[in-house]
């Protein structure tokens, strides 16, 4: 089996709320998604998609997806999708950096993979640990009354994890911390993810300030030290995500005690190859994790339910499912909340079947 083709298609995916809000003043309401197509010579098509969270969030942008692919596609054509770690070898000898680019043709692969073998990427990536996925539910950054109201709506609709967008002035981040968290029952988990967005003075002042409140912090601060010192000074759980790009940051971390949860993103990874690594390396260190990714649609939602079925549940922290957030729909057979958790699916790959009609023309095309 050898590739013998690679394709893009562009889907805007507007937000049902709107508008989704984080620390700086950033936000988006229409997201960029690129779906890749990988075809083989056997008649085999497995899908992937990438979605930065607009290019002010990760070193990712949409139009950079497609033009890294032009760049990149050529090297791959005429090798075999089934062999991931090649695969992923030629990715990184051909391109340096830019895991982001890398990441649909990873998951494309593996949804090839399970095509080929008949089993679903879960499978495939070490088996299916339990009967369903916990999810957590964004909170855009609003008033905190308004992040309230919309917490208790979400806690009625299932859901039992909140992640709260804070990294904004602290004053009204405390508030907001602590009007959501007089909104849940003691057993349900929320992190304060400030994105980044504070300044170390201003992160000491907030976790000092809700010392008393039952809340996860999660990356407070732009750099490691910075989130590192603000972490030996809280007894908060703490939660690593933009710093930990790669296997040697998130051994340093561990080495630091520098964390309690890490949050895997498979595009900032490069796929779900090198995620899975970082995950089954975690299992070993016994650190838990959210799985997810920056943003996405159906194929994203079906590519991270796969990573966290195949993940043992008691490092499982939490995962999201994108495609509740948008109004759009690219495909059948993706997986679908029900009161708060989601399954990754039980047909051969992805499970999923992409909705051409939705796709639209084919924007990159390498053969």
């Amino acid at each position: 089996m050898k590739i013998k083709r690679i394709f893009t298609h562009r889907v805007e995916l507007p937000l049902h709320e709107g508008t989704y809000k984080w620390s700086g003043g950033k936000s988006v309401s229409v997201f960029d998604s690129t779906i890749v197509g990988v075809e083989t010579d056997t008649g085999h098509i497995g899908y992937g998609e990438v979605c930065p969270l607009g290019p002010f969030y990760l070193p990712a942008y949409a139009e950079g997806v497609r033009a890294g692919l032009r760049e990149l596609g050529p090297h791959l054509l005429g090798w075999d999708p089934r062999e991931l770690a090649k695969l992923n070898h030629r990715m990184d000898a051909a391109l340096k950096g830019h895991p982001y680019v890398k990441s649909g043709i990873d998951i494309a692969c593996w949804d090839i993979l399970g095509q080929a073998t008949g089993l679903p990427v879960c499978v495939l990536m070490g088996g299916r640990f339990g009967e369903s996925i916990r999810l957590y539910r964004a909170i855009s950054q609003e008033d905190p009354e308004v992040m309230a109201k919309k917490v208790a709506g979400y806690r009625a609709a299932g859901y039992t994890r909140f992640q709260l967008k804070v990294g904004g002035d602290p004053d009204t981040d405390i508030v907001r911390i602590r009007a959501v968290r007089a909104m849940l029952q003691p057993t349900d988990r929320l992190v304060a993810d400030a994105n980044t967005g504070w300044t170390q003075h201003e992160a000491m002042r907030v976790v000092r300030a809700v010392r008393d409140v039952d809340v996860y912090i999660e990356q407070p601060c732009l750099t490691y030290e910075e989130c590192l010192a603000v972490r030996r000074n809280t007894d908060h759980p703490f939660v690593l995500d933009e710093n930990v790009d790669n296997l040697d940051m998130l051994l340093r971390a561990k080495a630091d005690l520098a964390m309690d949860v890490v949050n895997l993103k498979i595009s900032k990874l490069g796929g779900l190859t090198k995620t899975k690594q970082a995950r089954d390396l975690c299992v070993s260190m016994g650190i838990a994790m959210t799985l997810e990714d920056s943003w996405g649609g159906d194929i994203t939602t079906a590519a991270i339910a796969h990573l966290a079925h195949s993940t043992p549940e008691e490092f499982r922290f939490t995962s999201t499912d994108f495609n509740s957030y948008v109004t759009v729909s690219t495909a059948t057979g993706a997986p679908q909340r029900v009161n708060g958790f989601m399954q990754a699916g039980t047909a051969p790959g992805l499970g999923i079947q992409p909705k051409l009609d939705v796709l639209g023309k084919v924007l990159v095309d390498i053969s």
